[in-house]
């Protein structure tokens, strides 16, 4: 099989987990050009992707213009890794020039944006993976196929929390980091993740009101909040979100609690199972967590383009969390419940509220 060639745009910090996840993959694809407006960044990129790789990277174009990049033929899947308000246009500009996309995460931060590459990528037959890397955890993927079997019986509650540290030299880092144009905050920077695993697993929701606030940060937008949820299957919901606990990050947790089983995963980010309790079940022994995540989602979305299939989490996967997010957004700001689907909505709408 000929390797797929790939493209970086954006080379900020994120970039390692990825640059990673391609040499890790080197099977399947290669590494043939980065994009930054700053050089200094695609020179740092190079020279961590010699590292992880052993290769030279000689070979590696740089460009400071994105266009430039989607319009090299050579390049069939582009990786898009910039701020996160600035991502959907990149994304669509990717499509109309016939390349599969590869979008961290959040895919938009409006429900329309979302909508625009959901419609293109089908339109055009081009794949589209958000780098909600979590859910190829091995126990979540377990967690999914448990569930899916019915084998909690009937689902009574889940609850998400994100009790983590962020200070005022990470968002002064990035002028961009706490804005409603081109972030949002604590739940859609940060905890969209946890979301995401939770809406993968629990499915829809129908209902959510919000509460939320800016304490601590000197941000737009919030650092922390909580939400009560009901899902469309009846049972009940919370999610509790912070960037405000001190000292330092102290821990991420996903409850399951149906009928018949109690699943609890914690640790500091997702990375420990303290409870797997499934009638009928045998205890469950939860292999480790793989190094890089990214390395996963990439294997699978080489495999989703070579066979023509969509990737586990597609562009119309990806606007789950977002919609539910915004809908946290909105509830907040109009101290109201706010029913599924959300229709339009933006971060943008939550300027001056």
């Amino acid at each position: 099989m000929e390797k797929l060639k790939i493209g970086f745009i954006g080379c900020g910090s994120i970039i390692p987990k990825h640059l990673r996840a391609v040499v890790e993959n080197s099977d399947k694809m290669e590494l043939l050009a980065l994009c930054d407006t700053v050089p200094g960044k695609m020179d740092a990129a190079v020279d961590e992707y010699i590292k992880l790789s052993g290769a030279s990277g000689y070979h590696i174009r740089k460009y400071t213009d994105y266009q430039k990049l989607l319009e090299d033929p050579n390049i069939q899947v582009v990786t898009v890794a910039t701020a996160s308000g600035i991502r959907p246009r990149i994304a669509l500009d990717a499509l109309d020039a016939g390349k599969h996309v590869i979008l961290e995460k959040p895919i938009a931060l409006s429900i329309k944006e979302a909508d625009k590459i959901i419609k293109k990528s089908e339109e055009k037959n081009l794949k589209v993976a958000v780098c909600h890397q979590l859910r190829f955890i091995p126990y979540m993927m377990k967690l999914k196929e448990t569930m899916t079997s019915g084998a909690f019986g009937k689902l009574v509650h889940a609850s998400a929390s994100m009790r983590w540290n962020r200070n005022d030299v990470y968002y002064l880092s990035f002028p961009w980091r706490g804005t409603w144009e081109y972030d949002g905050g604590a739940f859609m920077n940060q905890a969209i993740h946890v979301i995401d695993i939770l809406l993968w697993l629990m499915g829809p929701v129908a209902r959510v009101y919000a509460e939320t606030g800016t304490f601590l940060r000197n941000i737009e937008a919030e650092d922390a909040g909580d939400a009560v949820l009901r899902f469309e299957n009846g049972a009940i919901g919370t999610i509790e979100v912070s960037v405000c606990v001190y000292p330092e990050n102290l821990e991420e947790t996903l409850g399951i609690f149906g009928e018949k089983g109690t699943v609890l995963i914690g640790g500091k980010a997702l990375n420990r199972v303290e409870i797997w309790n499934i009638k009928g079940e045998a205890p469950f022994e939860a292999p480790e967590v793989p190094p890089n995540l990214h390395t996963l989602l990439y294997g699978d979305m080489a495999d989703a383009v070579v066979n023509d299939r969509q990737p586990l989490i597609n562009a119309r996967e990806g606007k789950n969390a977002v919609e539910l997010i915004l809908s946290i957004y909105k509830s907040s700001l109009t101290k109201k419940p706010v029913d599924l689907p959300l229709g339009d909505f933006s971060t943008k709408d939550m300027i001056g509220g």
